[in-house]
């Protein structure tokens, strides 16, 4: 089952994100007091566990959720084979899928931090269509 694992938020950008109990996701904007909030095609990040994961293999440590400024941190999905356009259910929220990886910007405090960075390889980037609230362990359905 594919589910949200961590909620997670910053006041500014380009810093790892901190979890939180629940977030409100609002249509034209995304995660609701998130830095990377607004109407723009990158309104919310997802990264899967998996890929965290993958970076602590290579010998980061552990890593918390929100290390690489995710809003979601997801499990049981790999995010990055899902194609632009797919449209989906998070809990109550309908997101649609507008963008796979994305370029680090320079200086990136996550890269810093973690000496790479998997978002530009395996986050994906949604805008919400349906709005409402997220938490952890709300299931992710792909919608068709």
């Amino acid at each position: 089952m594919a589910q949200v694992l961590a909620v997670n938020t910053s006041e500014e950008k380009g810093v790892p994100k901190y979890a939180i109990d629940r977030g409100y996701f609002a249509v034209d904007c995304g995660l609701a007091g998130d830095a990377h909030a607004g109407n723009w095609h990158r309104q919310v990040s997802l990264l899967a566990n998996e890929s965290i994961h993958k970076m602590e293999e290579q010998g980061l440590g552990k890593l918390a959720t929100g290390s690489f400024a995710e809003n979601l941190t997801t499990e049981g999905i790999t995010l990055y084979t899902l194609p632009v356009g797919t449209k989906l259910k998070i809990g109550n929220v309908l997101m649609e899928v507008t963008q796979i990886g994305k370029e680090c910007h320079a200086g990136c405090a996550i890269r810093q931090k973690t000496g790479d960075c998997i978002m530009p390889r395996e986050g994906i980037f949604t805008k919400v269509l349906m709005p409402g609230w997220i938490k952890a362990g709300d299931r992710i359905e792909v919608v068709s």
